[in-house]
């Protein structure tokens, strides 16, 4: 097999779980069929593909994995830079949703209507939060940014 980059394969893994995705749709639509009509499709056949090209999945995903692991990327490996850049995803996630219910988005109803109701006041300082999350999402885009750079610049390993 001729070198490929990471970055290729990992558009060659997207396009095989949509592939396996699709088959296995084509499957489910063709496993039954009404008596004296035909299926549009031979399932065992779907099936047989379908097999086939999550075999193939695997062995790319196997590939990716051990490149991943392999690569050196600043003081870690391209698989480091993953998990650090999947953290900051959910840290990002817990601001952005600490600050908007602290701020009193997502609020059923009306806010105060008479001067005799209660006011709700946030527990949380908003735009502290909102900062914290513009910073995360810096960090967000530049690990993705050494990511995505690392991945055109990488050979995937056998």
């Amino acid at each position: 097999m001729s070198r490929i980059k990471l970055a290729e394969a990992l558009a060659l893994r997207a396009d095989a779980t949509k592939k396996v995705e699709a088959l296995r749709s084509r499957i489910v639509d063709n496993a039954r069929h009404q008596e004296g009509e035909e299926p549009s499709e031979d399932a065992s056949a779907l099936l047989v593909e379908a097999e086939s090209a999550l075999d193939e999945l695997e062995s790319l995903i196997q590939r990716i994995n051990r490149t991943n692991a392999a690569t050196p990327l600043g003081e870690g490996t391209i698989t480091d830079a993953i998990a650090r850049r999947d953290v900051l995803r959910l840290r990002h996630g817990v601001l952005t949703a600490a600050a908007d219910a602290a701020a009193g988005r997502n609020q059923g109803g009306y806010g105060r209507q008479l001067r005799s109701e209660l006011r709700y006041l946030s527990a949380l300082p908003v735009a502290e939060l909102r900062s914290r999350a513009d910073r995360v999402a810096g960090e967000i885009r530049a690990v993705d940014v050494e990511i995505q750079r690392t991945n055109w610049e990488t050979d995937l390993l056998d």
